[in-house]
């Protein structure tokens, strides 16, 4: 995708800079309105619902002339063409003058200005432009008249719009304004002269124009566009090129042999060299990095900071690295470009993979709407508010004012790994170059010290202080100010009563020399700084080790986070060719073996990022490496990581979270250092060309025509710089080829246009800045359709292979490869891609969730239809009754407005964005996603009203796919709405169903009920009489595990036959159902008056065949039969075979010991492994029942509680007797445990029956481990003899001894039982 800068250098010609251009106004063509202004303005119009006709004149009368824009053109560029980079006329024009030609008189201020671009081209490879614009006198008098023409039809349209203010509004409207390249800065820094005239005669105000007394200025642009980010060479460059123009005396050579000299004669310094050319004055070196180095950045990092704060930039970083929406925004474009550059540079070794437009120009603005990830800056227009900034989408935004200094962040997204101690490293960094960790440089003043002794009196207070705090400002930035010195002027600045004595004694006309020569820092030093190097020298030294020093601090945190990343690596393909055609089937990196090596404060971070498309071109770069040349910041990274292996051997199994600090800052600077120091190369001093005499005479103040013939060809012995390394370029192409392949899907069309879409089409990567005709709007439009349904298609299919691999695990096949974790992260990326196309294409944007406000709209809409029916939140119709399985329950309504109530009634979510997720999750759930969607969707007239044309929700065919892939999530099972809210009130339905045929359906009892999950129980509550359904509000109990149903054997009739307990969440709808099927009362059955059962979720929708696509219940493998309580009315018949029997045990202890083998947030319930069906107790209870003589003639039933109590008894007797003393010592102490136990059982006072009480023997056996020392005492005791039959199992030794070992592999884990088993047992 974007190939580093390094990448696409290699493969061009060395050549410093490729072209040299120079823009600005068309003396030929005259005044013509910008264009793609009026675009702009009928783009706006369209947006804001106006009649879009009326702005597209491009005339604005409205407007001043001197404010309104006009079209910049290229004068020239030399060479005409260089074959490895055709030139991009419209870009370059576009880019050179964002907002085209701006004009300026006499009165205002015209300061040249520096800024940067970069165009990204098809194959992902940049080349950077540098532009020094500054002002030129209009000598042209039709320019000159046209401009006096548009002023006279402004000022005759505001007289008759405005008769009685004509004169005021055109002082006010002061066009020092600085519209074009403004920064900020400036305008505080200089006053306008005008501010003083404007008020002094209303006519000649600095708003108007008069072509007899005004001088007219128009800007005019120079251009370096360079393969390299050589920022500060190109700059004093082209700032030399300017004060050659503007000098009394003429340069020492025409201008031609210096732009020739850089063109031709200039070539790329060398890996790890230096090199010194020679501008107009001075020379000027730059250095680029070597191979093992960190890439070249030129961009002043420490700006970046300067302009956010450390703490913004790391939170800007995060949200770079997890690929969302950033948005950059500020006056002035050269701090976009800091910026963007800045945080690009800072993701070593990855590299951002979308649309990367630092500087947008105003004709792109549609492009905000794209729902995909981009990174883009905007220019501001002086005076806006970020209110009035309409943004599509806001939900994955991360907006940067820049000028502010401030940032909005998405709604929660992960922190970064160890960000304190991160941020702290930064700071210290920043505090050794005197620059303050929170912004801004550390010599902050705010004294009203006039800047330069003969400063003028009459300057406005503001403008003074500014000019102090700037000069300041630079003093610190250029660190020369020495510690103690900085220290010194620190305490000055901070100390109020100084600070006032200071101004007086400024103002009384004494001076403080020792303060003034502490702020005068540089000057103080003069221009030969240390080592006879200039001050700019100086400072480039200083930004280059600054520079070098933030990145290294962020590089360490990737080598240490991804020290071991190659051991996950999956290697699978024998070739290139083959890895290349089957690249979306293969799995390239193992993330969840990855991520369970992580320490636990990571993975929220992590689980995301390596979810990204840069994260995943990363590991293509290294698979790719095992067969050609590795990808240079590939290289520079696995460097890294082997020499921290050497230094630090370190075992991965002992991952800590620790922060480890970067060792290498001072190396990294001296590098820089000795070879800005000692240059290794110099390049051919300009010369005079051959040229034609008289061409281009000097003209102070005026740039020259350049004479084309002698720019447009190099000297003839240029060979030696264009080589063309074969493997770069073998490279690219693979980059190509590889990129085209990056999809799910094998139809190679298909294919190809999931690149197109994936990265916005190749061209859309970086838009196309030439034709912007309406069709080219539509056609992009069209690929973020295209674009967002493959997303859509991909994420499915993506949360359905993960989900029912890991259900297959859970039957018993293959490995688990999803962690709740990582669950988590794809659900968030679904809310996040819902949330995106819901924003593609709205008309007006409401809130900053465009799916919650669309939600708002339906619900209104729905609930004026509602007002004739009830509001009872349970189906107001007859109440159907469902099948079998859930009798008794009254169906639960379908109804995208109820779930929003549901939401909207959680106090626990403040946010519009919020309550989306949450209402995407519980429809998730629900499984009703596609269903609730698709009745969104249904009411057309809604949609219309809020989408436009292009709208992705209002592509019919691509809408229904998108249904349907949505639809394909019903086949699993999500629980991410119940997990995550874990502390809302949910209201709950309990209904018990007896077995009717009987009678005793109803008891005169008073029943009670008392439901557990795994985040809690409800506490026991009373059941009403005769009533078999009740309602109750608890908090989240998360899946619900056990219910405990009991009664107090009191009335006549005390005895109760149950079938099941059925228990709904209403606002999920999840159905548990508690099988019982047996009595509860005194003298029946074991004699239980309270059982726990235990329960299981009912299928979704086995009464709605429209959506009956689930899986299987969890924990119950294919082959087993349902486990009857063998003592149940249903079980008397079912008899297992031995084989059956010591099979489900041994299956039910595997599961118990899978269980623990999960991350413990996946674990689930250990009570159904224990209790339930196929659990352990059932399955030893089996085991005791197998030759059990239990059924007596005439007698009532023997249960196998029995035989423990008399075998207790049998034990209890012998040792009063003695018999048991000769026994070993460890046989007498379990033999006393097991009846402690026992006897502890039997004394609760809990009417538990029988059964109840073998299951808690069993339950507290396994806890304790003392099952296996427990079964031979009861082997050994008589009584097995007259209550077991021979074959019992038993009483065969060597089943017994493999059931001891089987029991004994479950010593190794914590068994933990939930409170309502062990309720009421003292132990």
């Amino acid at each position: 995708m974007s190939g580093s800068p390094a990448a696409s250098a290699a493969a061009a010609p060395c050549r410093f800079a490729h072209y040299f251009v120079v823009c600005g106004i068309d003396a030929e063509t005259g005044l013509e309105p910008d264009e793609l202004a009026a675009l702009y303005q009928w783009l706006e119009a369209d947006l804001h619902g106006r009649d879009p006709s009326a702005a597209t004149t491009g005339e604005n009368f409205e407007q001043s002339p001197l404010k309104r824009t006009f079209k910049s053109k290229v004068l020239g560029h030399y060479p005409e063409n260089v074959e490895w980079n055709p030139f991009d006329r419209d870009a370059v024009n576009m880019l050179c003058m964002p907002k085209g030609l701006s004009f300026r008189t006499q009165a205002d201020q015209r300061q040249p200005q520096f800024h940067s671009f970069i165009i990204t081209k098809e194959d992902g490879s940049r080349t950077y432009g540098f532009v020094h614009t500054f002002y030129e006198e209009v000598t042209s008098p039709q320019i000159c008249s046209a401009m006096q023409t548009l002023y006279q039809m402004h000022n005759a349209e505001h007289a008759s719009a405005n008769p009685t203010s004509c004169s005021a509004s055109s002082s006010s409207s002061s066009s020092s304004s600085m519209d074009s390249l403004a920064s900020s800065l400036d305008e505080v820094d200089s006053p306008s002269p005008s501010s003083s005239s404007s008020s002094s005669s209303s006519q000649g105000g600095s708003g108007s124009y008069d072509s007899s007394r005004d001088t007219l200025y128009v800007s005019k642009a120079l251009c370096l566009i360079t393969p390299m980010p050589f920022m500060h060479a190109c700059r004093r460059f082209l700032s030399q090129l300017h004060r050659a123009v503007t000098g009394t005396t003429p340069p020492p050579l025409p201008l031609e042999s210096y732009i020739h000299n850089i063109l031709y004669e200039v070539p790329l310094p060398p890996p790890g060299r230096s090199l010194k050319f020679h501008g107009v004055y001075e020379p000027i070196i730059c250095q680029r990095p070597g191979p093992g180095e960190l890439p070249l950045a030129d961009f002043p990092l420490g700006e970046a900071f300067s302009l956010l704060g450390v703490e913004n930039l790391v939170q800007l970083f995060t949200c770079t690295l997890l690929e969302m929406q950033i948005l950059l925004y500020s006056q002035d474009y050269q701090r976009l470009m800091t910026v963007a550059e800045g945080i690009t540079t800072l993701l070593f070794p990855f590299q951002w993979q979308h649309v990367y437009v630092p500087i947008l120009p105003a004709s792109l603005l549609h492009f905000l709407d794209a729902p995909v990830p981009y990174l883009m800056g905007l220019q501001s227009k002086e005076g806006t508010d970020r209110s009035k900034l309409e943004l599509p989408q806001e939900a994955n935004l991360c907006f940067v004012d820049i000028d502010n200094h401030c940032i909005e962040l998405p709604e929660d997204f992960p922190q970064f790994p160890n960000k304190t101690e991160f941020i702290q490293e930064l700071s210290e960094v920043l505090l050794t170059f005197g620059l303050s960790p929170n912004g801004g440089s550390l010599s902050r003043t705010h004294t009203a010290i006039p800047a330069h002794p003969g400063s003028n009196p009459s300057t406005p207070g503001r403008e003074r202080k500014a000019a102090a705090i700037r000069d300041l400002e630079d003093d610190g930035r250029n660190g020369n100010l020495a510690g103690e010195e900085l220290a010194m002027l620190e305490l000055l600045q901070g100390n109020a009563t100084l600070e006032r004595l200071q101004a007086l004694a400024k103002r009384t006309g004494v001076t403080v020399a020792r303060v003034d020569a502490l702020r005068a820092g540089v000057k103080g030093q003069g221009t030969e700084g240390q080592g006879g190097r200039t001050a700019a020298e100086e400072e480039e030294l200083r930004n280059a080790k600054l520079n070098v020093q933030l990145r290294e601090v962020f590089a360490s945190r990737f080598t240490t986070m991804f020290a071991d990343y190659e051991a996950f690596v999956i290697q699978s393909a024998p070739d290139l060719e083959s890895w290349l055609t089957n690249r979306e089937q293969m799995h390239n990196f193992d993330k969840a073996s990855f991520l369970s090596d992580q320490p636990e404060p990571y993975l929220p971070f992590l689980s995301h990022f390596i979810e990204t498309q840069m994260f995943a071109t990363f590991i293509d770069n290294k698979i790719m490496s095992q067969w050609e040349e590795k990808e240079p910041l590939l290289r520079v990274f696995d460097g890294r990581i082997d020499k921290a292996r050497l230094y630090n051997v370190r075992a991965p199994s002992l991952r800590s979270s620790n922060y480890q600090r970067c060792t290498i800052l001072k190396e990294s600077a001296q590098a820089i250092e000795q070879r800005l120091t000692k240059i290794d190369h110099t390049a051919i001093h300009p010369h005079l060309l051959d040229m034609k005499i008289g061409q281009g005479k000097y003209e102070q103040g005026f740039f020259p025509k350049l004479q084309a013939d002698v720019l447009n060809a190099g000297p003839a012995n240029n060979n030696r710089w264009s080589h063309r390394t074969a493997t770069a370029q073998r490279r690219k192409d693979r980059h190509r080829q590889q990129t085209e392949h990056l999809t799910l899907d094998n139809d190679l069309k298909e294919q190809k246009y999931m690149q197109e879409a994936r990265s916005l089409g190749k061209n859309l990567r970086q838009p196309k800045l030439s034709d912007l005709s309406p069709a080219v709007i539509a056609q992009t439009n069209w690929k973020f359709v295209e674009g967002l349904l493959k997303e859509c298609r991909m994420k499915t299919k993506r949360m359905l292979v993960e989900k029912m691999g890991r259900e297959a695990v859970e039957l018993g096949h293959g490995e688990v490869s999803i962690t709740g974790l990582e669950e988590n992260t794809l659900i968030a990326s679904l809310c996040d891609l819902l949330e995106r196309i819901w924003s593609h294409g709205l008309q007006v944007k409401q809130g900053k969730s465009a799916l919650w406000s669309h939600l708002l709209h339906y619900q209104a809409r729905e609930e004026k239809l509602e007002q004739q029916q009830t509001d009872s939140p349970v189906s107001a119709g007859p109440e159907r009754r469902k099948s079998e399985s859930s009798i008794g329950m009254p169906s639960l309504r379908v109804s995208v407005i109820q779930d929003m109530r549901h939401i909207q009634s959680m106090s626990e979510i403040k946010t519009e964005v919020g309550r989306a997720r949450a209402w995407i999750r519980l429809s998730l759930e629900k499984k009703l996603l596609s269903q609730h969607l698709k009745q969104l969707l249904s009411r057309q007239a809604l949609t219309k009203k809020l989408y436009k044309r292009y709208a992705f929700l209002r592509c019919e065919e691509e809408k229904e796919q998108f249904i349907f892939h949505l639809l394909s999530l019903n086949a699993v099972d999500y629980f991410c709405f119940t997990s995550v809210f874990t502390t809302i009130m949910i209201p709950y339905r309990a209904v018990i169903i007896p077995i009717k045929k009987l009678s005793n359906a109803m008891t005169t009892s008073n029943p009670w009920v008392c439901v557990s999950g795994e985040l809690g129980d409800s506490g026991v509550m009373q059941i009403p009489k005769n009533v078999l359904e009740m309602t109750f509000d608890c908090q989240n109990l998360g899946k619900l595990t056990t219910v405990q149903l009991g009664h107090d054997n009191s009335g006549l009739l005390a005895k109760w036959l149950v079938d099941c307990v059925m228990v709904r969440n209403e606002i999920t709808g999840h159905t548990y159902k508690f099988p019982c099927g047996r009595w509860l009362g005194k003298g029946v059955d074991d004699g239980s008056l309270e059982r726990v059962l235990i329960g299981e979720l009912v299928p979704s929708g086995e009464e709605d065949s429209g959506r009956c696509c689930r899986t299987p219940p969890l924990q119950r493998s294919p082959s087993q039969t349902r486990r009857i309580s063998i003592t149940s009315l249903a079980g008397r018949g079912y008899k297992p075979t031995s084989a059956q029997i010591q099979e489900a045990i041994g299956e039910a202890v595997n599961n118990i010991v899978k269980h623990f083998h999960k991350p413990e947030k996946e674990r689930g319930s250990l009570t159904i492994l224990l209790c339930g069906e196929s659990g352990l107790v059932g399955a030893l209870e089996q085991f005791f029942h197998h030759g059990f003589k239990s059924a007596r003639l005439f007698q009532r039933t023997v249960f196998v509680w029995d035989f423990v109590e008399k075998a207790v008894a049998y034990m209890e007797s012998a040792d009063q007797m003695g018999d048991l003393q000769e026994t070993a010592e460890p046989l007498g102490m379990t033999c006393q445990s097991l009846c402690h136990y026992v006897n502890a059982i039997n004394s609760t006072p809990r009417n538990i029956g029988k059964d109840g009480k073998f299951q808690l023997l069993v339950c507290l056996g396994a806890r304790d481990r003392l099952l296996p020392q427990w079964l031979p005492l009861l082997v050994e005791c008589p009584v097995i003899l007259r209550m077991y039959e021979e074959s019992a199992l038993l009483r065969d030794r060597t089943t017994v001894n493999t059931l001891i070992g089987v029991l004994e592999t479950l010593h190794d884990f914590p068994v933990t039982l939930e409170t309502s088993l062990v309720k009421g047992i003292d132990l």
